[in-house]
């Protein structure tokens, strides 16, 4: 008897800008982070996404990798700006050719392509109108979906919208650590308006072009914060402030098809909402196959008193800035979470999966996959030349045994891809965090399987979680 079913949709996930390189070859035009990782001093070491892992190049032999290690599915999101160079007009038929291929090569291993259409690298020229902020943008977006889905068509089983858009909403317009490093509130919250827009356009469009049958996901980086004091009804409410403008921003126009209440009150001394116009939550409303839920820490929230003299204590979890993501929230208190810690500074707690996933699966009733999971560690290569990643196996054990549990609990969680397939470039981070289960050589190229990555091979091929080790405590 297995602990997953033999549905169960194990896997593995990258990002375009992350892993293909090639950032000016075969008529790709230039994305927002291209802009952003070449601008002196915002990603680590001047980190760039020019070469990376040379995905775009080793791509044969990066899906012969997957089909070594038995994935049953790869999760990978396509570069808008290598299709549709400036975000508009006619498809770069040598961009489409590429993701073509590679749909086609992974169909041959008999991996399922679960496509990503946006994760984060919009086009620089659609930036200069003011990206996000801009509502045409999301209806560059929603052609794209259409353009790209008549081009792969059902070779495709799932179609992902968007990939975290409160990252590219309030990491890039709000605090600024991310492209296009704007740190302006209000743009912050028009940014997650179009952000919605372009999923529930970019949803009608691609059924449009497939049919009602096609099925279309969009994936969220919900959080889990809970009151440092649960007692204390200033944390309690510090606790719903974050969650509104952290998770029901998204969640509720998406599957409810309204803004919350309280998220229109708590940012009302900001801005009036005007930018929603009649219609839009409506149109942003579409039915989803599969929630995606990217999930690796949990945090704390406390009410913050600007009278008491001490400063307000923010988390870097998010990256360092002088201005929050969390907009509206200016009476909050977001303190760091005791360890054990990932190399990230995030701290190790399955629990919260298990947390997350029920209230997604109680509260708005949708099928879930778990399509981001992982950690980075201070990888070394031993005398063998492998990374023997013990820690990085019992962060993994931990939190797939915490969606056994949430399903044996009832919720309705589908698949599981881990983050990430590889060693990549980790954006404001560059290249020093490693979150991979296969090691890369960034001098080399050369990718070598972690022990992590012999291990998830033994769980996708059984279904039962091999033994693990709890991961020791980073401080």
């Amino acid at each position: 008897m297995t602990a997953f079913g033999p549905d169960f949709v194990w896997g593995s996930a990258t990002a375009a800008y992350q892993v293909e390189g090639a950032a000016s070859e075969g008529g790709r035009g230039p994305s927002i982070w291209d802009v952003f990782s070449h601008t002196p001093g915002k990603t680590l070491n001047g980190d760039t996404g020019d070469v990376a892992i040379d995905h775009y190049h080793r791509m044969r032999e990066d899906v012969a990798l997957m089909a070594e290690l038995g994935l049953g599915a790869y999760r990978f999101s396509i570069s808008w700006p290598r299709v549709q160079p400036g975000g508009r007009g006619p498809l770069n038929a040598a961009g489409v050719a590429f993701y073509s291929d590679l749909v086609d090569t992974l169909r041959r291993y008999a991996i399922t392509p679960v496509v990503t259409l946006y994760h984060w690298d919009l086009p620089a020229e659609l930036q200069e109108t003011g990206g996000w902020t801009d509502r045409e943008t999301a209806y560059a977006f929603a052609e794209y979906a259409r353009l790209m889905a008549r081009e792969l068509g059902d070779r495709v089983d799932l179609w992902t919208t968007l990939n975290e858009p409160w990252c590219t909403a309030f990491l890039g317009y709000a605090s600024g650590v991310h492209a296009p490093g704007i740190t302006d509130p209000v743009a912050a919250l028009q940014a997650a308006h179009h952000l919605n827009l372009a999923h529930g356009l970019a949803t009608s469009a691609i059924r449009g072009e497939l049919g009602p049958d096609a099925k279309v996901a969009v994936t969220l980086n919900t959080h889990v914060n809970r009151p440092a004091d649960p007692d204390d009804p200033g944390d309690v409410d510090a606790v719903r402030r974050v969650d509104a403008v952290g998770n029901r921003i998204f969640l509720d126009p998406m599957l409810r098809g309204k803004y919350p209440q309280d998220l229109i009150e708590d940012v009302a001394h900001l801005t009036d909402f005007s930018f929603v116009r009649e219609g839009d939550t409506a149109l942003i409303h579409q039915p989803v196959d599969v929630l995606g839920v990217n999930y690796y820490c949990t945090g704390i929230a406390r009410a913050y008193a600007a009278d008491s003299g001490g400063d307000r204590e923010t988390s870097t979890t998010h990256g360092d800035s002088a201005h929050s993501p969390w907009v509206g929230a200016d009476d909050v208190e977001l303190p760091p979470v005791p360890g054990p810690h990932t190399a990230m500074g995030w701290n190790i707690d399955p629990d919260g999966l298990v947390e997350l996933l029920l209230r997604l699966d109680r509260e708005y009733g949708v099928p879930l996959m778990v399509t981001e999971n992982g950690a980075a560690f201070d990888d070394q290569a031993g005398a063998d030349g492998i990374v023997h990643d013990t820690d990085r196996i019992g962060y993994l054990y931990g939190h797939i045994d915490a969606v056994r549990r949430a399903r044996e609990a009832g919720a309705d969680v589908r698949g599981y891809f881990v983050w990430s397939l590889f060693d990549n470039f980790e954006w404001a981070y560059g290249y020093e965090r490693r979150f991979g289960i296969v090691r890369v050589d960034y001098d080399t190229q050369k990718r070598t399987p972690k022990d992590s990555a012999r291990w998830y091979a033994e769980l996708v091929r059984t279904g039962v979680l091999p033994a693990a080790e709890a991961p020791a405590p980073v401080m």
